[in-house]
């Protein structure tokens, strides 16, 4: 299967298009180790096994590298436990580490993300022009890798809404995804902006590609869940795309209608819900 083929494929087997992000924030975790390393994997250890053991699965996980690189080697091993632990699971991976480099660099960090913590995909950057793009697509061809198109943050806009001749800089790099394009090639295109997502992604499907959507920003950053779901139902490639949400599942228990809830629950819970509410 090539990495489009994956996603089908996983979609349905968990029936989920649900991006489970993996961000572990100590201060968060209620559960207390010998060590940062410890404390991080049993943290989403139990959450795993509590999907396991009621069934409700995600379509994939995403650990976001600086979650765990802020804690030194010792998050760095954490990371590498968990993909480690959900891959042996048969959950696939996209590791959020947004690269964007030229030449042997770009090799490196290549080799890093498919070989060192054998990632399914990974984010990246697209400002250094297809030079950063190309050894992660070339040298991997049966991975994954979602360019950075229209993010979910609010200051997005002060340059991916630029206009450049009558077109904003988002269209503009979503027709360079297109013209980059091979298997495996996706976008990553934030729910807090609906429009935008709903013409990026006719711009996609009027180019006949499968191009697969990564979609932050459902959760506590506020995107219109209703608006999304209708676009996605109008997409011919709903299955192809994922939405992600890390801290509003992870840390599910904070919030009210969860509390009477053990955290590995609580979690469960939110992405039960989540599951029900995009359909499948």
């Amino acid at each position: 299967m090539d990495y489009c083929e994956s996603l089908t494929y996983y979609a349905q087997k968990y029936q989920s298009i649900v991006c489970m992000g993996l961000d572990p924030v100590l201060e968060d975790i209620p559960v207390k180790k010998e060590s940062i390393r410890h404390s991080i994997v049993a943290f989403y250890e139990e959450i795993l096994n509590k999907c396991l053991s009621s069934r409700v699965y995600p379509a994939c996980v995403k650990p976001n590298y600086a979650f765990y690189a802020q804690y030194g080697i010792d998050g760095i091993l954490a990371l590498c436990d968990l993909i480690t632990l959900f891959k042996n699971e048969g959950f696939p991976v996209i590791l959020d580490v947004k690269r964007g480099d030229i030449g042997k660099t770009a090799t490196a960090y290549a080799k890093e993300a498919f070989e060192f913590f054998h990632a399914d995909a990974v984010t990246l950057s697209p400002y250094l022009g297809f030079d950063s793009i190309k050894p992660f697509i070339s040298n991997y061809p049966d991975k994954g890798c979602y360019i950075l198109v229209k993010t979910s943050n609010k200051s997005s806009s002060e340059i991916q809404d630029i206009v450049v001749e009558d077109e904003p800089f988002y269209i503009i790099i979503a027709k360079k995804v297109i013209e980059w394009y091979k298997p495996g090639i996706g976008a990553v295109v934030g729910a807090t902006f609906p429009q935008q997502l709903s013409d990026i992604i006719n711009v996609f499907e009027e180019s006949g590609n499968k191009i697969p959507l990564l979609i932050p920003g459902i959760g506590t950053q506020g995107g219109d869940m209703e608006k999304v779901i209708k676009i996605l139902n109008s997409s011919k490639n709903k299955r192809l795309h994922r939405v992600n949400a890390s801290s509003s599942i992870n840390y599910a228990y904070k919030e009210s209608q969860y509390r009477s809830l053990k955290y590995d629950a609580a979690a469960v819970e939110a992405l039960k819900i989540l599951n029900d509410t995009l359909g499948y």
